[in-house]
Formats: structure tokens, C-alpha cells, sequence
């Protein structure tokens, strides 16, 4: 099933269930969705489910970030309220690679595009975007990649 028909399926169970947090985390990434193919028609193309992966990986970014501040700031009500937003937002991402696992896939990806020195990094990356997008995190991926083609 697509993403988009399981978001759909999940809304109309959430709305049925009357639970109101879940359904508004829900709308959430209907809306971000939304958001990114009104963008994408107007060049013509087409949002992906690897695309809809992006996004939420980048939802789940912000509100961790917006939950640590507002620890910081002494509002657990409002970081509660993010976490929250956080599960359901997981509930449609792929299982997180381990560390292991991280590894072996950027071995793979330096092997299969016979990369040699960091300007091979933007190609590494790109194998490991279209095979590996929501299952790990690029931020990190991009300093152990240096490292290795250093």
C-alpha cells in the first residue's frame, strides 16, 4: 500500500476513533504532502514516495529540535505535545538502520561507485539517498563518508 493511501486510511481511523491528537498529527503530514506536490506540479512533476520519506524524516527533524527547546524553556506540556506528533510521524518511516548497518551501506555505495576521493562524495550520496532515504540519517552519514574517502 502506498504512503498516501495508508495516510488516508489512518486519518479515517483516527477520525472514527475521536482521537484528536493522533488526527492532528496525522494532518500534519497530509498538509506538509500536500504542500510539496502543490511545489512539484508546478514544475511538472510528480511526489514520490521516497519524496513523502524526505519529508518526514525532515518533520520528525524540526519537531525534535522544537521539543528540546521547549524543554530548555521549561514547557514539558509543549514538548510532550511534540513527541507525540514525533511517534506518529515514525509510524510511516522505515525502520532506522543500525550503526553496522550504516556502515556496510556506505562501504557498498564507495564500492559500487568506484569512489576514491571526497569528490566522489556527491555520487556516494546519491546511491545512498535513492536506496537508503528515511532509514538513515544523511547529516551523520556525511562525516563518516569524509572520513572514509579521505
Amino acid at each position: 500500500m502506498a504512503l498516501r493511501e495508508r495516510l488516508q486510511d489512518e486519518i479515517k481511523g483516527a477520525m472514527k476513533a475521536r482521537a484528536a491528537e493522533r488526527l492532528s498529527g496525522l494532518r500534519l503530514i497530509s498538509g506538509a504532502i500536500k504542500d510539496r506536490e502543490i511545489a512539484v506540479r508546478v514544475e511538472g512533476g510528480e511526489v514520490t514516495d521516497a519524496d513523502i520519506l524526505g519529508i518526514l524524516g525532515k518533520m520528525v527533524k524540526q519537531r525534535q529540535e522544537s521539543a528540546r527547546l521547549y524543554l530548555e524553556g521549561g514547557r514539558a506540556e509543549l514538548a510532550a505535545k511534540e513527541q507525540n506528533e514525533i511517534s506518529v510521524i515514525e509510524e510511516f518511516l522505515p525502520r532506522q538502520l543500525a550503526a553496522a548497518e550504516v556502515e556496510a551501506a556506505i562501504v557498498t555505495a564507495i564500492a559500487e561507485t568506484a569512489a576514491t576521493s571526497i569528490r566522489d562524495m556527491g555520487r556516494v550520496m546519491a546511491v545512498l539517498k535513492d536506496k537508503y532515504t528515511g532509514q538513515m540519517d544523511f547529516g551523520s552519514v556525511g562525516g563518516i563518508l569524509k572520513a572514509r574517502l579521505e
